[in-house]
């Protein structure tokens, strides 16, 4: 069976506005993203890119509150430069991923001013609005993922409108035809000018009950995410995830199929039960080519916990379909800040080695560390809004490239950046490591060459094999490439019993050559063996 390009790949996040910044004004844009893909292509190794949001904006959630879809933000440059930067990108071979954010809409979008202008508007229905109930009180009692109530009050046609997030991030009515096909026309407005794929922001909100029934109390947090504040209050039943999403993203399905150059989507899905995760690829394959695989991103450092949710994803992925990993994003901490420097080495080597295509945030294969940004310099709409949250701005700081004054993210004098460049990232920065043999960015090299050159790390079998304690052992196989990856999650050395092979690659980057019949794991040690050199010995 023939592979498609994404089964292959390696996708690394830019959040376009802390990668590279080109014209000095402290945040980063398309031209600096530009001026750095020498380094994704022929430093780093990855395949792929997926660009968060750089949309016309008012950028009161940065980004994902669009004003305009067909567009690009001018503190982010312009279509041309999109051009080129795609041009550019196909030169090297990578494909270029965009997000689509098709839940809601900036309350500044043309298509918003019109339907609030009043209730007999054409594109009234356009977004959800509804009457209040007797005595004035919200439609239902829905609430806001950033906190508060889901609805917003409109004095000028005395109608409440649903907001998912922000006040000023109305939800968009996909209930209604005419907005299903504008969203398929920017769909085709993007994928003319060349896209390889999208990435759809929180795609399973875009549907929700027709009847609008209230959410019933959540008895208990659930304690495979992170904190929501107020919004953890409930389950939410009712407000996304409705069947009907189903037929959307069929619809969506088919525009993509209808171009050349196997498109691709990937959805944003939070959804845990794995097997309800699995039905968002389509009973016939025939709906998101992947929904984005989050069952790592929470789960504590404990092997029998990553075991178990990685042998859930692989039997719930259903057949023909293809698993995905990933393990931080623009919303997460940073994988340092979650578990540690060496534990991060030991999840950089699991999340390339097992089966499926990972998902790389940038600054991630530098050892990135979650910043600490003080109050009066925080941006992060929800933590502002929602105490009780962690801000999101410490996961977002602008990438260190150099040792220079800027830590060559912006020129020579710019002004001061969008976030603070923490004083601990400039010592980290992508020059001085390339310099240290066993850097983090050395390990993230190393790893995505193995990949590159592995059939069994790029198509083949993947089992979980019994070990030790506190090791994560799994086997990736072809007729032709068989490796065994050996992870200790401990502090103390773990014994590991292998057969005759040989090492080809450790986190510490320290150590490789045949072994015999067994390998002693150093504290937060990772291993790749080849374990098929091994039998023709």
């Amino acid at each position: 069976m023939t592979r498609l390009w994404w089964q292959d790949a390696v996708i690394y996040q830019i959040y376009p506005r802390s990668f590279a910044d080109s014209n000095g004004d402290g945040i980063g844009d398309l031209p600096g993203v530009i001026d750095r893909l020498d380094y994704l292509s022929d430093v780093l190794g990855v395949d792929a890119i997926w660009l968060s949001p750089f949309y016309p904006s008012p950028m009161q959630d940065f980004g994902y509150d669009v004003a305009d879809h067909c567009d690009v933000d001018p503190i982010f440059g312009t279509l041309d430069d999109f051009d080129r930067l795609l041009e550019a990108c196909h030169k090297r071979d990578l494909r270029v991923i965009i997000d689509l954010v098709p839940n809601h809409t900036s309350d500044q979008h043309p298509w918003f001013a019109e339907s609030r202008s009043s209730r007999d508007n054409p594109k009234r229905d356009w977004y959800v609005w509804r009457d209040a109930l007797p005595g004035g009180s919200p439609p239902n009692n829905w609430l806001s993922c950033f906190g508060g109530g889901a609805w917003e009050w409109d004095e000028a046609t005395n109608q409440y409108y649903l907001h998912s997030f922000l006040t000023c991030q109305p939800d968009l009515n996909w209930r209604n035809e005419e907005v299903r096909e504008a969203m398929l026309g920017v769909v085709r407005f993007w994928l003319d000018r060349g896209v390889d794929g999208f990435r759809l922001d929180v795609a399973h909100f875009i549907m929700k009950d027709p009847d609008l029934s209230d959410n019933p109390p959540n008895p208990e947090a659930d304690d495979s995410f992170k904190s929501m504040g107020e919004y953890d209050s409930q389950l939410h039943i009712h407000d996304k995830g409705h069947a009907d999403v189903h037929r959307v993203f069929r619809d969506f399905r088919a525009v993509l199929d209808g171009y050349e150059g196997d498109r691709f989507s990937i959805g944003e899905i939070h959804v845990f039960n794995t097997n309800e995760w699995a039905t968002y690829y389509g009973g016939d394959l025939d709906e998101l080519h992947m929904p984005f695989n989050f069952s790592l991103v929470w789960a504590p450092w404990d092997p029998r916990r990553f075991r178990k949710l990685i042998d859930s994803v692989d039997a719930a992925v259903p057949p023909g379909g293809w698993p995905n990993y990933v393990l931080g994003n623009h919303d997460e901490r940073r994988l340092v800040g979650r578990y540690g420097e060496q534990q991060a080495r030991v999840a950089a080597m699991l999340l390339l080695t097992l089966r499926g295509t990972p998902t790389l945030y940038y600054g991630d294969e530098l050892g990135l560390t979650n910043v600490d940004i003080p109050r009066d310099k925080q941006q992060d709409p929800w933590a502002l809004q929602e105490p009780a949250v962690e801000s999101r701005d410490g996961c977002r700081t602008p990438m260190p490239w150099d040792g220079t004054a800027t830590s060559g993210f912006s020129p020579p004098g710019s002004a001061e950046s969008w976030l603070p460049i923490a004083a601990e990232h400039r010592d980290m920065n992508v020059a001085a490591q390339l310099q240290e043999p066993r850097s983090m960015l050395n390990l993230y090299r190393e790893l995505l060459s193995l990949r590159r050159k592995s059939p069994a790390l790029k198509e083949g079998s993947h089992e979980s094999r019994d070990a030790a304690e506190g090791l994560l052992v799994h086997e990736r196989r072809t007729e032709s490439d068989r490796l065994l990856i050996a992870l200790n999650f401990t502090d103390e050395e773990r014994v590991l019993f292998t057969g005759p092979g040989q090492i080809l690659l450790s986190t510490e980057l320290d150590r490789d050559g045949p072994i015999n019949e067994r390998l002693i794991l150093r504290p937060n040690e990772g291993v790749i063996l080849d374990t098929f050199s091994g039998d023709r010995q």
